[in-house]
């Protein structure tokens, strides 16, 4: 019996907000023979869709396989808030990592999303997308002087933030609690539409999907890479690609990377009730909520996050999992109608160290992935294009040793 070079999951369940709302048509076509191009990218995502369209910018040419077709993975269940903050604080990554190496990652991490702006405008990409401040509430892993903490180690890094107290977080927002942290200038985006004018900028290169393919077999010789497919026919390419977001590829290290699951719903349209300044709002807490306005001035509220990663059981949780959320959105802004009427729940990888892995695979000559994105689906995807557009051409990336699959995860550097 074929099997799958990756762990097959059921990535989602329920409708998103975004699956309401039209997309144009993007270009796949069969495979029905052997092909070849310079790079296969596994995965027709938001994460193979960036990487796809960095390497063919770069005059190559690109195949993109997916086992059920563009967009139809995970990317429709993103609640697409695009920050540089990553899961883990960064005073806390500092304890873990060193600070070196924490501060690089943060300033790597803000980087990266301020590049997925740039190239979405230059791409004149129409997404919705738009710029959000970001207000980050005391919760159960950080209390006010832990945000106060966390202020100082981002402005060590260099980033710009407010610390407000009790009394400002009311009268500004509207929020009963005692304390925030705003950070500047984050980015909200339709997800599906981002990602569907990305892939289309690659195929107006020389890209091409091809739908439904699933690879099965690798065989890697000094000039490439000869993908076996369920299809029958086969892929020979010079790189390859696993881009395959939570569902982890067999033969790709996994050491301090899991799969958990999260739910998220969305209101109706309610314009008149949206808090000031319409900001993204999140808690340090575990499982942390958060909450964003949406398409249409619906609001999307999301979190409850769980480690463990059997479908049956997170769909079963749907319908409880939104109740909850609804409740928690009716104690932070009692002015909305927390009811959802659209409500979701899908897989997402974590990593100890809220840090994805992307490179090449040691054991797989010319072969490279990108795992454990976190919160960070959209922003962690954007700097896995850059550094492995590097990689596969040659020019390198100076930060590749922050997120190869040999980086210790458990050893502190020294800073």
């Amino acid at each position: 019996m074929t099997q799958s070079l990756t762990h097959t999951k059921d990535l989602r369940t329920g409708r998103s907000v975004w699956q309401g709302r039209s997309l144009p048509a993007i270009a796949q076509r069969p495979l029905t023979k052997d092909a070849k191009a310079d790079v296969l990218i596994i995965g027709a995502g938001i994460s193979g869709a960036l990487i796809a369209d960095a390497v063919s910018d770069a005059g190559l040419t690109v195949l993109i396989a997916d086992r059920r077709g563009p967009l139809l993975g995970s990317t429709p269940a993103s609640t697409a808030l695009l920050q540089y903050d990553i899961d883990v604080p960064l005073c806390r990554l500092v304890k873990q990592i060193g600070t070196v190496r924490a501060e690089r990652i943060w300033q790597r991490s803000s980087l990266a999303l301020s590049a997925l702006r740039e190239r979405q405008r230059h791409l004149g990409i129409q997404a919705d997308a738009i710029n959000r401040d970001s207000l980050y509430l005391e919760g159960t892993e950080l209390d006010g002087n832990g945000l106060l903490l966390e202020a100082d180690a981002r402005r060590r890094a260099g980033f710009e933030v407010t610390f407000l107290d009790q009394r400002t977080m009311k009268t500004r927002f509207g929020i009963t609690r005692r304390a925030g942290l705003l950070s500047y200038d984050q980015l909200a985006v339709d997800p599906r539409r981002l990602a569907g004018g990305f892939l289309r900028a690659a195929l107006s290169r020389r890209t091409q999907i091809v739908a439904p393919v699933e690879v099965t077999d690798l065989a890697t010789t000094e000039g490439g890479v000869i993908a076996t497919t369920k299809q029958g026919p086969s892929i020979h390419v010079r790189h390859l690609v696993f881009a395959s977001g939570y569902e982890f590829p067999k033969c790709v290290p996994q050491k301090g990377h899991a799969i958990n699951s999260t739910w998220a719903i969305a209101t109706k349209s309610q314009p008149r009730a949206l808090w000031p300044e319409r900001c993204f709002v999140w808690e340090a807490s575990n499982p942390y909520l958060y909450v964003r306005v949406g398409p249409d001035n619906r609001i999307i509220c999301g979190g409850e996050d769980e480690d463990f990663s059997d479908e049956d059981a997170r769909d079963a949780l749907l319908d409880k999992k939104a109740a909850i959320l609804e409740r928690k959105l009716s104690r932070l802004f009692p002015r909305l109608d927390p009811q959802a009427e659209f409500k979701w729940c899908g897989s997402f990888g974590t990593s100890k160290t809220g840090t994805p892995s992307i490179g090449p695979l040691l054991r797989l000559k010319h072969c490279y992935a990108a795992i454990g994105y976190g919160g960070n689906g959209i922003t962690f995807p954007m700097l896995a294009a850059q550094i492995l557009r590097g990689m596969i051409t040659g020019v390198g990336d100076s930060d590749t040793d922050l997120f190869s699959f040999t980086k210790a995860f458990d050893r502190p550097a020294v800073g």
